[in-house]
């Protein structure tokens, strides 16, 4: 474990140091679990977002967009359940005075024992070498079979516990396991508690009238208050989506793991609307799907896998989650939910209008059930963005450190180098470059240190190329193209630039591989 949490420092170090994500307010020593994205992350952030939207609106006919508002009718959230239900278990160390939340400890120790797994998996390939088969081994070696056996029953006990509100037994599993406060060491627990996450807040000019608010918890229910009139004005038929961008707030009392777990974090989400009784064809469907778009990106394939849930919300009737190998171990990284026609049919109730389909093939109305699919930006560019930065031995006996950045994600797709900063001619030609590839590209100038130290740079920023502009160019019209993983470089003629940074940052040679 210890090599992950120096991994995760320096992930969380780099972020700072190259201007991709810096602490709020960090001036008046900040405020916990809220991060501002700086120069780099603000775009890195954004084509994470603009790859999603592409490959979940633009290339989807009967998917659609919307932005609706922050603040929402107060019933809104009673009708959705999160007025009652929104609810963490939380538990509290009585020497150490800190807080948990009580599932996340439970995981914890389980993410101990795969820890055990990962290990009896590696000894055992070092062993067989080439002829090491993982899947047999994982489902054949005794040992193996024991950890995943002891994860599944603990796994399997807390989630029926919480299903069933028995926060006793979610106390008693903690201290039948043995688990320790991760600070002080300490096994003495208060029981277990129910704490409600939504953030209140007031609307209206005077406090006698003001009316009570909450910022929104999450994305999804805009999209369900809309339906209709993205229906009606979209003409859409069923099935059809609705997909959301946007920022959701969460009173996270135990808020940790950088930007994993915050207060206020932005969220892409599409519910999709289909016939009931299509829900479990168009579940598999979806669950297929959104892995493939994440496995384009080519952060490998061992990096991700499904987790059906134990415990379903209380709209589902089934729920599985794609989990990413962060820094600190498989975690949730989207959902995808089957949540049964529960929220069309909770807004009709408490609103009193009816939000129903009427399907002209059957000539019926109904209410349609509703497949999510819901991803957190957040932890897109935390899953991206660690499993990015490496550090390579080079074969003369030096390390670089690179971020490896999906080139097509990455925040400045090419640097433009003069090869001596103080040849005019040369900084007036780099200058020239930049001028025709900035329409297609996002592009940055670096003249400052040896030509070497700024590939460097670059290599750590996750910029794919580097241009380098040279004497031999004002005389042939050509420069130097250094690739970022490969670190080759190619001699090219100045207008063939475009077309060979296009084919390995376009879009759409990186959708098509899904």
């Amino acid at each position: 474990m210890a090599n992950n949490d120096d991994q995760f420092k320096k992930v969380i170090s780099h972020a700072k140091e190259y201007g991709y994500v810096f602490q709020s307010s960090e001036v008046y020593d900040g405020l916990s679990a809220v991060y501002d994205y700086a120069q780099n992350g603000v775009e890195l952030k954004k084509n994470i977002r603009d790859y999603w939207w592409k490959a979940m609106v633009q290339m989807n006919e009967n998917i659609v967009g919307i932005d609706a508002a922050i603040f929402m009718h107060p019933t809104t959230w009673k009708a959705s359940g999160h007025v009652d239900a929104f609810n963490d278990p939380l538990i509290d160390n009585k020497d150490s005075k800190k807080r948990y939340r009580a599932d996340v400890l439970i995981e914890d120790y389980c993410a101990k024992i795969e820890a055990k797994i990962e290990k009896e998996v590696k000894k055992a390939e070092k062993r067989f070498g080439d002829a090491f088969n993982k899947d047999e081994f994982i489902s054949t070696n005794g040992r193996v079979l024991g950890y995943q056996e002891k994860i599944n029953t603990i796994l399997s006990r807390m989630g029926k516990s919480l299903e069933n509100e028995d926060l006793a037994d979610v106390k008693a599993l903690i201290e039948e396991l043995e688990i320790a406060d991760p600070l002080s060491g300490s096994k003495n627990w208060t029981d277990v508690k129910q704490f409600n996450l939504m953030f209140g807040t007031k609307l209206g000019a005077s406090a006698d009238s003001a009316m009570d608010l909450y910022l929104r918890p999450e994305t999804a229910q805009g999209i369900f208050v809309n339906f209709l009139n993205v229906q009606k004005t979209g003409r859409m038929k069923i099935p059809f989506g609705i997909a959301q961008t946007g920022k959701a707030f969460r009173n996270e009392i135990v808020a940790r793991q950088f930007i994993f777990r915050m207060r206020e974090f932005e969220q892409m989400e599409m519910q999709f609307f289909i016939k009931p009784g299509t829900q479990t064809e168009w579940f598999k469907y979806w669950k297929e799907h959104r892995l493939k778009w994440h496995l384009s990106l080519g952060l490998g394939e061992d990096n991700y896998r499904f987790h059906d849930h134990e415990k379903l919300a209380h709209y589902a009737d089934a729920a599985t989650d794609i989990e990413f190998k962060f820094p600190f171990g498989f975690k949730e990284l989207e959902g995808i939910h089957s949540r049964t026609d529960f929220d069309l049919k909770q807004h009709e109730e408490h609103s009193g209008k009816k939000l129903q389909y009427f399907d002209h093939e059957v000539n019926e109305s109904y209410t349609p059930y509703v497949l999510e699919t819901s991803i957190g930006l957040d932890r897109m560019f935390l899953a991206v963005f660690s499993n990015s930065l490496v550090e390579e031995e080079l074969e003369n006996n030096t390390t670089r450190t690179v971020l490896k950045l999906p080139a097509v994600l990455a925040p400045v797709k090419a640097a433009i180098l003069p090869l001596v900063r103080k040849d005019e001619a040369l900084v007036k030609l780099s200058k020239e470059i930049i001028e025709d590839l900035k329409w297609d590209f996002s592009v940055a100038y670096d003249e400052k240190d040896a030509v070497g130290r700024r590939y460097r740079r670059q290599d750590a920023n996750g910029t794919p190329f580097c241009i380098t502009v040279d004497g031999e160019s004002l005389e042939d019209n050509t420069v130097t193209i250094r690739h970022r993983d490969t670190m080759e470089q190619q001699r090219v003629k100045i207008e063939d630039l475009k077309s060979i940074i296009k084919k390995e940052v376009d879009v759409k040679e990186w959708l098509m591989r899904m």
